[in-house]
């Protein structure tokens, strides 16, 4: 592919100072003429990854390959033009890198843009380029895309190719992206999602109730609006009013949490101890946290990850989708308190774990606004059954 000069203005603060110039691809396929941009966790051949922490940076040889995520859409004709910033080993959905700065929120000025793939929604909600590649373990393309009134897609566990992509909880890494646009986003599902699709008829689309009581008004309110509006052509059966009695909530995140936890020190751990890196707030605390981990904490949390996957196979069998809030609030203003921010953070993460944990897909459909800002319905499908949400997105959306 042929390198051109990095000549792109950005008045969103995205770019990472680092960013390979511009990758030109292919001269024909089904996404010729776009541009995207990459999150900081895929590598580009002769050039360093970051994973949003200079020390990192300084301390890695460059990429041999391109990740295959990269070069698929490179392939299909899309035009890189250059790495975007990302939460500090992924290790937040805030979207503030210390060494970085904030990405712009062009949806919500002033507010979050949502990480850990920050720069991938700045730049796409910004008008920079037409798509993003990020990636999700907790949230971290389904809340970004919330935040700026985007849609996202946190595919099926193992649908997309994360080779030469850094993990960092590997039982929970998916790959994503972002669009503004609901037709290009479409084209790159064509192109990205892998042919173990589990295809069927949506027959039945699930309010979960239980997560819109657990939102906060300001976002379950106008999306329940939205939900019963002539906007809305969902066909409606059987709302899930609660949860099954073994799984509640709070327990379904900390079970995330720690079995994350212990996989993030697991991949970093040998580093940090070696290189004693700075982080930023509120990243340098969870790194601290997940060090005390242990294999028997993660263990127990494991048995309850698979009672949550069993759940969720019985709620959402094949041929049904449950519909929900992806946050469970708005976005908060840029350089909210830390303490403040910890509560906020445990409260989405509640819900957003939960696709993470059972390992379906989740896709984020920007549908309405609540004080001016974006609200987005979460729909969550059945195993592989990816182009299902898609073509759900695109009938819900182009009537």
């Amino acid at each position: 592919m042929a390198k051109l000069n990095h000549n792109i203005k950005d008045p969103v603060n995205c770019f990472v100072p680092h960013s390979p110039p511009i990758i030109k691809g292919s001269t024909s396929g089904p996404l010729q003429g776009l541009t995207f941009t990459v999150k900081d966790l895929y590598d580009i051949a002769d050039y360093k990854t970051g994973n949003g922490n200079p020390t990192w940076l300084e301390t890695h040889e460059p990429a041999a390959n391109t990740a295959a995520i990269v070069q698929s859409c490179l392939n299909a004709g899309a035009t890189m033009i250059g790495k975007v910033i990302c939460d500090e080993f992924f290790y937040s959905f805030i979207g503030e890198n210390a060494h970085y700065g904030t990405p712009l929120n062009s949806a919500a000025p002033g507010k979050i843009p949502g990480g850990s793939s920050s720069g991938s929604v700045a730049s796409v909600a910004g008008g920079i380029c037409d798509f993003s590649l990020g990636s999700d373990t907790g949230g971290s393309v389904r809340i970004p895309a919330a935040f700026c009134g985007l849609y996202g897609l946190r595919p099926t566990y193992g649908r997309l190719n994360l080779h030469g992509a850094t993990a960092m909880a590997p039982s929970f890494d998916t790959a994503g992206w972002f669009a503004r646009d609901l037709d290009v986003f479409l084209k790159v599902g064509n192109v990205l999602l892998d042919r173990h699709s589990a295809t069927a008829e949506i027959e039945k689309v699930r309010v979960a109730e239980f997560a819109f009581d657990f939102s906060d008004d300001e976002v379950s309110i106008p999306l329940q609006k939205w939900i019963e509006s002539d906007q809305c052509n969902l066909s409606l059966q059987s709302p899930v009013t609660e949860l099954p009695d073994e799984i509640i909530l709070d327990n379904a995140r900390e079970a995330f949490r720690i079995i994350q936890a212990r996989e993030v020190w697991q991949t970093f751990g040998s580093w940090i101890e070696k290189t004693k890196p700075t982080f930023g707030p509120g990243v340098k605390e969870r790194m601290d946290i997940a060090k005390t981990v242990t294999d028997e904490e993660r263990d127990a949390q494991i048995l309850y990850k698979k009672k949550v996957t069993a759940a969720f196979q019985e709620m959402v069998p094949l041929g049904t989708v449950l519909a929900l809030p992806v946050t469970a609030s708005l976005p908060v203003d840029i350089n909210t308190d830390p303490e403040i921010l910890n509560t906020y953070r445990a409260k989405t993460l509640s819900l957003v774990c939960l696709a993470s944990l059972s390992g379906l897909p989740q896709i984020s459909i920007p549908v309405t606004h609540s004080n001016g800002i974006p609200v987005s319905l979460g729909l969550i499908g059945w195993a592989d059954g990816d182009e299902a949400l898609l073509s759900l997105a695109s009938n819900l959306m182009q009537r």
